[in-house]
């Protein structure tokens, strides 16, 4: 078997792969929001755990299908998220603090990912997101803040990390913005239920979708910024490759 040969099966293996960990995770968001609307608790704890590694495989593998590799911290911002989601369903205040502070790690990773991919080089656009930003989260904290009791401060920290993430995802481009404002609305929810104000219809449902849609709006875009970043560096050394070249036969060392 020759090597390329060998090497589109090793590819066509990966993209199999891949679409067998999307279908999984697809299927799971699916159960598990399915088993939100129809209160099925079993259903509900089961699948929860499932949702963040079985994207973060997903994202592993069809960058490897790509022939190339997924950012360092995506995988890790994914699986303190599903630390953050175990947690939380233990219902007590330790593991709700402890399920924070994942979560907190989660965004710790995304943040530090973004910014490494390019996404505060523009300043007066990171400026102007953030402003608006930083206007949200203390119009929110001051509205929740009477009403929040002990996780006053845990909820306010937190959620500074959160708008953070939200700001640095805006800066590669619209599906990762879109995945950091849908995050930071997901757990805004969280926030007024935590707070005991008046629920929305489906409540628990609108947390896991945004949530959800959120999680892999950030992955598939850091992704795609990852392949566009690599993309223009190859461009870039292929660019030089020719100008060197001319320089040596100029210089008449060839």
């Amino acid at each position: 078997m020759s090597i390329r040969t060998t090497t589109r099966a090793v590819l066509g293996g990966r993209l199999r792969s891949a679409s067998g960990l999307f279908a999984g995770f697809a299927a799971t968001s699916a159960a598990h929001l399915g088993a939100l609307l129809t209160d099925t608790q079993v259903l509900r704890h089961a699948t929860k755990p499932a949702l963040m590694p079985l994207l973060a495989a997903h994202s592993v593998v069809s960058a490897a299908a790509a022939g190339r590799r997924a950012p360092k911290l995506l995988a890790p911002a994914l699986l303190a998220s599903a630390g953050g989601d175990v947690l939380l369903q233990l219902d007590s205040d330790p593991a709700f603090l402890a399920g924070m502070g994942s979560f907190a790690a989660a965004h710790v990773c995304y943040v530090t990912m973004f910014a490494g991919q390019g996404a505060l080089t523009d300043r007066r656009r990171t400026l102007v997101v953030a402003a608006a930003y930083a206007a949200a989260w203390a119009s929110m904290v001051g509205l929740l803040w009477p009403d929040l009791g002990d996780l006053r401060i845990p909820v306010a920290g937190y959620s500074l990390l959160l708008a953070s993430t939200a700001v640095a995802s805006a800066g590669l481009g619209v599906r990762t913005g879109l995945g950091g404002a849908l995050f930071l609305l997901s757990d805004t929810l969280i926030a007024t239920k935590l707070a005991d104000w008046r629920e929305l219809p489906g409540h628990d449902f609108w947390i896991m979708a945004t949530y959800i849609l959120a999680q892999y709006l950030l992955a598939t875009g850091a992704l795609r910024a990852a392949e566009a970043r690599e993309g223009a560096l190859e461009e870039a050394l292929e660019e030089r490759k020719p100008q060197d070249a001319s320089a040596v036969l100029a210089d008449g060392t060839a």
